[in-house]
């Protein structure tokens, strides 16, 4: 394995690291959100800079040879958006008790709560020692500029105990994701339900689809009017949800441009008319990962059939193991998506602030276990053996 040496750089832009560099760290995952073409993005349309509270300082390591050897997603930011773990009351505590909460770092892939590495070395590279002074570089980062915090959103498992193992504060929460038991069909993965949650998946479907065209959209099937039709449906939901959706017109384009390969995206309208629902997805090597939704008529049981039914049919196609569905929705496990952890962790400077945080991730951690068991165990769709 080759050896790193005590350089440690942070970058205000990705692009200072480059295409071939950080994707030699990052492409062998197979995550398209911490690609370089994803990340760098964001800085290019504007979602992810400085202007709009996320400031690139992205971290790397490298060699011996001078080489980058393991990088990490870094960012700066005075507030607590677009992150989807929510830290909201830790900063008004901190801030009614006279701290400054705000700037702290955060290390994500921005907009996106999905599971991937964020402490990312190449392949020939010890994990450890990469990880290691990467997250090293970070808090010494931290301290030089005076921020409050690290968080380390949605790192895999591996990396969350590993980060535990050293000191931050473990964070879990849930989210609802389907797994591929093997299926080669829909059918397949309906005769695994019991019988009355085929039949109402299928009699959903059947609603869904009537009188309407749906497609599936990718690679070069993809056009401008196709974005557009989308952004008017991200824009609307995102207005209603969030009140300021973080993503602009252009950061599609340039997915379009660059990404266009890793996108599936649904389309559904009556025929010949306007596009009427949409949901986007991002293909990663084992998991068809499904981002934002939106419509402008409202169709019953469509969100369910773009966002959950669609998304198992494609994955069974392109062979993959998993959907990934976003965030929050007990209403998936009825359509098969279980529960399934996903992590977070933090290092926080000021021990008046970093104790009682402690103590309530212990109890948190215990109270989202129990209710990952109790969720599973009673609504589950699937079929109970024996």
């Amino acid at each position: 394995m080759s050896s790193l040496k005590a350089e440690v750089r942070v970058h205000r832009r990705i692009a200072d690291i480059g295409r071939e560099a950080w994707d030699a760290c990052a492409g062998p995952s197979g995550d398209p959100f911490v690609s370089f073409d994803f990340l760098d993005i964001l800085e290019e349309s504007g979602c992810a800079t400085d202007r709009t509270g996320w400031a690139p300082h992205h971290v790397s390591v490298s060699d011996t040879d001078g080489r980058i050897a393991g990088v990490m997603p870094l960012y700066l930011k005075n507030h607590s958006q677009g992150e989807y773990v929510f830290d909201h009351a830790w900063a008004d505590a901190y801030e009614r008790a006279g701290g400054s909460y705000y700037p702290k770092l955060q290390c994500s892939a921005p907009f996106s709560p999905v599971t991937g590495p964020r402490l990312i070395a190449r392949p020939d590279v010890d994990p450890d020692e990469a990880r290691s002074a990467l997250l090293g570089g970070a808090l010494t980062l931290c301290e030089r500029i005076g921020a409050s915090s690290l968080h380390v959103t949605f790192p895999t498992a591996d990396e969350w105990d590993w980060m535990g193992d050293r000191g931050l504060l473990r964070r879990q929460d849930q989210q609802y994701h389907w797994e591929n038991a093997g299926y080669a069909t829909f059918d397949d993965f309906l005769a695994a339900l019991s019988s009355n949650r085929r039949k109402t998946i299928r009699r959903e479907r059947r609603d869904a689809q009537e009188g309407l065209e749906i497609v599936g959209l990718t690679g070069d099937e993809l056009t401008e009017a196709h974005w557009d039709a989308f952004f008017a449906f991200y824009m609307d939901t995102g207005g209603r949800k969030w009140g300021r959706p973080y993503l602009n017109r252009r950061f599609f384009s340039l997915l379009r441009e660059r990404m266009a390969d890793k996108v599936l995206l649904l389309l559904a309208r009556r025929p010949g008319g306007p596009w009427i629902a949409g949901a986007l997805n991002l293909i990663g090597r084992d998991c068809l990962y499904g981002r934002h939704w939106g419509c402008t008529e409202d169709v019953p049981f469509l969100h369910f059939e773009l966002c959950y039914y669609q998304a198992i049919e494609h994955a069974i196609r392109l062979g993959l193991p998993r959907v990934e569905a976003g965030a929050q929705g007990q209403h998936k496990i009825a359509r098969g998506y279980l529960p399934s952890p996903v992590y977070s962790a933090h290092w926080i400077a000021d021990p008046a602030l970093r104790e009682p945080v402690a103590r309530y991730l212990q109890r948190e951690r215990e109270a989202v276990a129990e209710d990952m068991a109790m969720l599973t165990e009673e609504f589950s769709p699937f079929r109970r053996e024996g």
